[in-house]
């Protein structure tokens, strides 16, 4: 066979992104619970998935990650050292798909501050999206609404613009804690680079 230029070629294969493969692989069936049921002062952390149109993700997967109460990771890299944590089950670490309506839910507790540079973090959640159409995750946090003294000194809330703050504090509701993600348009959840 011959060629004469990329046009008689098989071409380059395009790029590929994230999905939209993430339910058959990723989820398992505890993911969602970062602590188990019944847990004592377990809250529910849940919302929904929304594309730029406010359209629901159907078939997105959020991770969590998060220190235990006490602001402890059991983990080589925390400079205060690895220890377990205090509460039976804890692992630190939850998934969860989207179901058809965009929303997702997590069985956790409450995290508290983290070490910062020059003094602490509030307790928040670090967040990753996983969607078809992205190239690479996007990475966020979740603030709770009850620490308004802690948000007011975290490092990472304190240097975005003030109108963009709001994106990344969940809003108390009945079921506990909901934190909507808007993946792009008005009222774009703030995403981080890392």
């Amino acid at each position: 066979m011959t060629t004469d230029g990329p046009t008689d070629s098989l071409g380059v294969t395009p790029g590929q992104t994230a999905g939209p493969f993430l339910h058959i692989g990723l989820p398992y069936d505890d993911a969602p619970y970062v602590v188990p049921e019944g847990t004592p002062g377990a809250i529910r952390v849940h919302g929904t998935v929304v594309d730029g149109a406010g359209t629901p993700v159907s078939d997105a997967l959020v991770e969590i990650w998060q220190a235990d109460p006490d602001g402890r990771f059991e983990h080589p890299d925390d400079p205060r050292g690895a220890i377990p944590a205090r509460v039976q089950g804890f692992r630190g670490f939850g998934r969860c798909p989207t179901d058809e309506a965009g929303h997702y839910a997590f069985v956790t507790v409450k995290p508290g501050r983290v070490p910062a540079e020059n003094g602490w973090q509030a307790p928040h959640l670090d967040v990753a999206v996983f969607a078809r159409g992205l190239l690479h995750h996007l990475v966020t946090r979740a603030y709770f609404p009850d620490e308004a003294d802690d948000n007011a000194h975290d490092p990472v809330l304190a240097a975005l613009p003030p109108d963009r703050r709001e994106t990344l504090v969940a809003v108390p509701d009945a079921d506990g804690v909901r934190f909507d993600i808007r993946l792009q348009g008005d009222h774009e959840t703030v995403f981080f680079l890392v």
